[in-house]
């Protein structure tokens, strides 16, 4: 092989790549909600899991983003693991569908008679398309001319490879096939992806540079190199991703031994036999290639469920600790629908945790304060990790409903920092409060501790609930009348002798804490109507040409009038005065 047969390779598996990834886009676009449907028919059983993940994987031609979105749709709830694990299994034999369109288009027809064509049509129907679904379909068309462009230029180079490079001679040694398993493992890895290693295989079939075993050891090997993908792309993902991408490895590692030893035993007769002529190689090999995975799927089948058991026994040490994110996954950003879902189940979580940790300041003693500090701190930490998700999220491309989503989680987000921060301030005074000797003002304190519990228990997010904004508004009418009667009654207080000067102070400063803690547990509920679970809504595929009547309406209701913002501004300001540590968030 010649310094210009080693360009023709770089170039025709760029090409082949590139056609793949622009295939794989497109029809993941023009598909829409179609992919979410029929994965979400993986819900009603572990079999209709194992159909559902071939069926879009064969589909979008990518095991990857089916993988992707199976790790999302765990992570919000709707597939167990067990269900997932059989979407996996489907994936692996959707998968092969490239090795068929490499084996019964590729090399029995003259790619560049149709090839050239459908990239011409293809970008041209992108250029009139706009973001209408024939403009993605357009994106995938020209992928598939691409796609068989670059196959093309493998097929030229790898002629008379075999003249160069005994690949007979050592697939007949006693470790040959072992290392051509070896072979196809790091040229998986090094390209990352499954279906070009498995068309360099079929290429290097179809010109008889290597013989039918030693190509079989090869898709074995390209197989299991698409563990090394699951791998990588669950490094500091959530515990739900690790386990899938597990159950992924143990899959094809137990499916690839046994294929091995098949292989191992049948070798010989199939080198010596006949077979290639009979046989079309390359058919053949295609249909190795998906027979051997339905195998793995009923040698897996019997002992799915000790293997999901095992997992869930694993990766449980990051999900225990409460300052790490639980449902916010890299992985899923290239899905806007996954990825808003897994952000506002984290939100959720946060809701419950600050809501907890409001009612425990609420009647803690002082001594609880540092283990409320310490908890308020691991919220702060988890908004954070929100506001990075929430960045990373911005850059993908978003619907306008979407991008209209991300400034409101960030708002829900920081009331829920206030929170966090207001109850490290209300446990301060807490041993104050027990000094009161006014049975009265006693009374009313601890009136007005009960209404905001009420109000927190009221607001607190629970998954997929779908929260009343007028039932919280009840409860925030009688905290502001409480609360402004309590205040009337402390400077009445203060006025007769009945509390020092001192007393009343501190006493207006905390009753002011516990006042806005539960204005900002009312405002999170009531942003919260705007984060409908988004599995069901519908994500806009083009722009509207103009808000329809219930948009504007939405818009309005969540519209903050300029007094109140002006009022939060002022009180933030007081009790950020009050505290020795400010938890703003930036």
């Amino acid at each position: 092989m010649d310094l210009s047969n080693v360009g023709d390779l770089i170039g025709g598996l760029g090409l082949f790549l590139l056609g793949m990834q622009l295939m794989t886009n497109g029809l993941k676009r023009a598909a829409g909600q179609t992919l979410r449907k029929v994965l979400e028919a993986a819900t009603r059983s572990r079999l209709r899991g194992l159909i559902s993940g071939t069926a879009i994987t064969a589909l979008v031609n990518s095991s990857s983003a089916v993988t992707v979105a199976t790790i999302g749709f765990v992570n919000a709830g709707l597939l167990n693991l067990g269900q997932s694990v059989a979407v996996i299994y489907g994936c692996n034999i959707g998968s092969t569908m490239t090795g068929w369109l490499v084996a019964t288009i590729g090399f029995n027809f003259e790619i560049n008679a149709f090839a050239l064509p459908m990239i011409g049509a293809g970008m041209g129907m992108r250029l009139v398309g706009g973001e209408k679904r024939y403009a993605h379909l357009g994106t995938a068309l020209t992928g598939f001319g691409l796609f068989f462009v670059g196959l093309s230029f493998l097929k030229d180079t790898f002629n008379g490879l075999e003249n160069s490079i005994p690949f007979e001679a050592i697939s007949q040694t006693s470790y040959g096939l072992a290392l051509f398993v070896l072979a196809g493992f790091i040229l998986t890895v090094l390209i990352q992806s499954s279906g070009a290693a498995m068309a360099i295989t079929l290429s290097l079939a179809s010109t008889g540079a290597i013989p039918l075993a030693t190509a079989g050891a090869l898709v074995i090997g390209a197989n299991l190199g698409t563990t090394s993908t699951a791998a990588l792309s669950v490094i500091g993902a959530t515990s739900n991703a690790k386990r899938i991408a597990c159950a992924h490895v143990f899959f094809n590692l137990i499916t690839g031994t046994v294929g091995l030893l098949l292989l191992i035993g049948l070798a010989e007769i199939i080198n010596r036999s006949n077979l290639n002529q009979m046989v079309d190689m390359v058919i053949l090999l295609a249909l190795f290639h998906t027979l051997f995975n339905i195998v793995g799927v009923f040698i897996m089948w019997p002992i799915t469920n000790p293997m999901v058991e095992f997992l869930k026994t694993r990766f449980r040490r990051d999900d225990e600790n409460l300052a790490k994110a639980r449902y916010l996954d890299k992985n899923i950003l290239e899905t806007p629908s996954l990825a808003i879902n897994a952000m506002t189940r984290e939100l959720s979580r946060i809701s419950r945790m600050t809501a907890t940790l409001a009612k425990q300041a609420i009647s803690a003693e002082l001594s609880d304060s540092t283990q409320i500090r310490s908890q308020a701190q691991i919220i702060y930490q988890l908004i954070v990790e929100i506001g990075k998700f929430n960045q990373k999220l911005a850059q993908q491309q978003l619907s306008e409903e979407s991008s209209e989503i991300l400034p409101i989680a960030m708002r829900i987000a920081r009331y829920f920092n206030e929170m966090a921060r207001l109850s490290g301030l209300i446990v301060d005074y807490s041993e104050r409060f027990s000094r009161i000797s006014d049975s009265n003002t006693q009374k009313d304190i601890y009136e007005l501790k009960k209404i905001t519990t009420k109000m927190l228990n009221a607001a607190v997010i629970e998954d997929d609930s779908q929260l009343s904004s007028s039932d919280t508004r009840k409860v925030l009418r009688k905290l502001e009348k409480k609360y402004q009667k309590i205040k009337q009654h402390i400077l009445d207080g203060m006025i007769d002798g009945r509390l020092t000067p001192a007393e009343g102070t501190d006493l207006l400063d905390s009753l002011s804490h516990i006042h806005r803690l539960g204005e900002q547990a009312e405002k999170s509920s009531r942003y919260w109507s705007s984060l409908s679970p988004v599995e069901h809504r519908a994500p806009i595929m083009e722009k509207p040409e103009s808000d329809t009547k219930a948009q504007k309406e939405l818009r309005e209701h969540h519209k903050e009038p300029e007094a109140e913002l002006a009022e939060t501004a002022s009180e933030e300001k007081k009790t950020e005065k009050s505290s020795d540590e400010p938890m703003a968030l930036n």
